[in-house]
């Protein structure tokens, strides 16, 4: 008999033709990541709540087969599998985090007979499919690339859910990260001009459309981000006590939460520093990227620093440059592998800064892409000309002032969910989440 795992392995491949190919694959691996995620989990592990902040893993799972099963089976003319109950029990909208463990949810064996079920007739309809077809949702197979980058993202949700587990012990097979000599920090100039934003690749979601110009006056942007290093100097010079740094908002949730330091640190006796990371606690790396700050976290340290943080429209001129043909990742068109950046999900955490020489931007920024997200100044909103496709609950219900845009992506992001133009977004409280910052000034 197979096990609930050993359901959800993909079927095999056809002669396909050029995006279902890429289709194909891009779903195999993130099926694959899944997989290799949750082997040897309990299933106690698995419909706990872990916190309030994430969903039990079983919600995520069955959850990403529903999204599946909605966009790229029936909304593409395929047959229904299950009941539409099955829509309102997984629909993200309908039920917050905090509840969803009271839910009637399928059990885990369930819910991965389900995802295998319809991983299996999304395949065979695939080949049904049209791949010159002028239905919006299948112009150079955007919903495939939709669905599979919903599905890496709600894996890199599982990474931060199985941080935040304490009821069992996960210490993941990590992958070996670099260990390269010392990285100096310092200021990068970043001539001002025009600055193309955005993107009108197939793949992109709508909220990076349109693909438009802006102007961007001259920047200094540091090399590397923040690093554990630099961070403890501000923790221990009582920047958490200085309300001259603070977002007023931010100071008082800090001081409401006994907040005093990053999420997952543990100060010790005599000045060291611990972190716990996934069912293990070990010295605080010095040379690694901070990760699992806030943005009122960020922004306090960048105006201790004298500095402050980017907007999104100067990050993504740093990552592009001021070439006529806009880069689409910081070092030119190639996809991203392992000598560019720290993505993927294998490594279980940030790398040392100046890990990446490959990954430089030409301007000489490290590590835009990978790693720890960064946050920007900058709120979210819709470009303009904005077009919401093919549902307003993606994007648009998101946009104001209630969110921070992050950029770059992190080491638990998967490539194919990464590029200069990707835009994500959360509250300026969010700590869990794998995000870091660089800091940014006026050039005068």
């Amino acid at each position: 008999m197979h096990s609930p795992l050993e359901a959800l392995r993909d079927t095999g491949q056809h002669e396909l033709r050029p995006w279902k190919s890429a289709a194909v694959s891009a779903l195999s691996s993130a099926r694959s990541r899944l997989l290799r995620m949750l082997e040897g989990l309990p299933e106690d592990a698995l419909v706990r709540q872990h916190s309030p902040l994430m969903s039990p893993i079983v919600w995520d799972v069955a959850h990403m087969a529903n999204y599946e099963e909605q966009w790229l089976l029936r909304a593409l003319g395929a047959p229904s599998l299950t009941d539409s109950a099955f829509d309102s029990l997984y629909d993200a909208f309908r039920h917050s985090r905090a509840s969803r463990s009271q839910l009637p949810l399928l059990t885990p064996a369930q819910a991965f007979a389900y995802a295998s079920r319809v991983r299996e007739a999304t395949l065979e309809w695939l080949h049904h499919l049209h791949e010159d077809s002028p239905v919006p949702l299948l112009r150079g197979g955007f919903v495939f690339g939709m669905v599979v980058q919903h599905e890496q993202q709600h894996l890199e949700t599982l990474a931060a859910t199985l941080q935040l587990m304490t009821s069992h012990v996960y210490r993941p097979a990590a992958l070996p990260r670099p260990r390269p000599a010392r990285a100096a920090q310092y200021e990068v100039f970043i001539p001002g001009g025009p600055a193309r934003l955005g993107s009108d690749a197939p793949w992109a979601y709508d909220n990076e459309r349109p693909a438009h110009t802006v102007h961007v006056p001259d920047f200094l942007l540091d090399s590397h981000p923040v690093t554990n290093g630099d961070y403890v100097v501000f923790v221990e010079s009582g920047g958490y006590d200085d309300p001259r740094w603070w977002d007023p908002q931010g100071f008082e949730w800090i001081h409401a939460q006994g907040i005093r330091h990053p999420l997952f640190w543990l100060p010790q006796e005599g000045g060291a520093w611990l972190r716990r990371r996934y069912g293990h606690v070990e010295p605080l790396p010095r040379d690694e990227p901070v990760q699992h700050v806030c943005w009122y976290e960020a922004d306090a340290y960048a105006r201790w620093a004298g500095k402050r943080l980017p907007t999104e429209a100067e990050w993504e001129k740093a990552a592009t440059g001021s070439d006529a043909q806009p880069r689409v990742y910081p070092w030119g068109h190639t996809a991203p592998d392992s000598s560019h950046a720290n993505l993927g999900g294998d490594s279980w955490g940030p790398s040392p800064i100046g890990s990446y020489p490959a990954g430089q931007s030409a301007d000489g920024v490290w590590g835009l892409l990978g790693d720890v997200w960064e946050w920007t100044s900058s709120t979210f909103d819709g470009y303009f000309g904005f077009k919401s496709f093919p549902y307003r609950e993606y994007s648009e219900v998101f946009f104001g002032g209630e969110y921070r845009v992050l950029r770059g992506g992190a080491w638990a992001s998967a490539p194919v969910a990464v590029r200069n133009s990707f835009r994500n977004w959360d509250y300026p409280m969010r700590r869990q989440i794998f995000a870091g910052f660089r800091c940014a000034r006026d050039a005068r």
